[in-house]
């Protein structure tokens, strides 16, 4: 067993008694290595992001959070692609795609060595212009619809004209090539989309958001992203 594969067994280990911990000398004899072998791979799964944890005392040792990560997926060589190329393609002003970074260097990880040419070769043919949304409004705007808590923001509109909102967010919704923050506006007391490239500045509140559909809160872009669907959905027959 090679280092990456011991990697990969070590985290399933722990995965499957989780929440209970293995000792290292326990983990060493498993793998029929050296307990500083043992320690130095849990360091580095650590390093990675992996949940795993130590637990000191005499019942103690190493365990891993199963809420905080997912299952081996095992992905056929067309499946990579088409997951390196949404990676690759996420800009900066797309929702969540900060993590995408951990997530490619983890599916590189996970590949042969010809599938990772070939998710290598096909990134380096995918850019991306870089975006006007703020980083720290984008970030705001995915906790505040993560978490379902109220958003402050400044908005301008298509004329560049600027107002403060409160807004109950509903969810994003990406249509004609942007990205919208879908909620219930306070202040116009209505359903309204925000394009993210417009919002000039957003705070979240500590105030829970009551649960909004986005299909109730913003019929026009609702409807055109389903007429975009019925489209795609219509091609996809012929």
């Amino acid at each position: 067993m090679n280092r990456t594969e011991r990697l990969y067994a070590l985290v399933d280990e722990l995965r499957a008694i989780a929440p209970r911990p293995r000792t290292v000398d326990w983990l060493a004899t498993r793998f029929a290595v050296s307990r500083r072998t043992v320690q130095r791979d849990l360091q580095a799964l650590m390093a990675t992001g992996v949940p795993v944890r130590a637990e000191a005392g005499r019942h103690g040792g190493w365990f891993i959070d199963r809420n905080a990560t997912l299952p081996p997926i095992n992905l056929t060589a067309p499946e990579a692609l088409a997951v390196a190329a949404a990676l690759a393609g996420a800009e900066n002003a797309t929702p969540f795609s900060a993590a995408g970074r951990g997530a490619m260097r983890k599916l590189a990880a996970a590949l042969g060595e010809s599938a990772i040419e070939e998710v290598r070769a096909l990134t380096d043919r995918i850019h991306v212009l870089p975006s006007r949304t703020v980083p720290h409004v984008l970030a705001a705007v995915e906790q505040a619809v993560a978490q379902r808590r109220v958003v402050w923001i400044r908005y301008a509109d298509a004329a560049g004209r600027e107002s403060e909102r409160e807004v109950e967010p509903g969810g994003l919704l990406a249509a004609e090539g942007s990205w919208y923050l879908i909620g219930w506006c306070r202040t116009r007391r209505a359903g309204r989309g925000f394009r993210l490239d417009r919002i000039r500045a957003a705070e979240l509140r500590d105030e829970p958001a009551p649960d909004h559909a986005i299909s109730r809160l913003d019929h026009d872009l609702a409807g055109r992203a389903r007429h975009a669907e019925s489209l795609r959905s219509l091609s996809g027959s012929r």
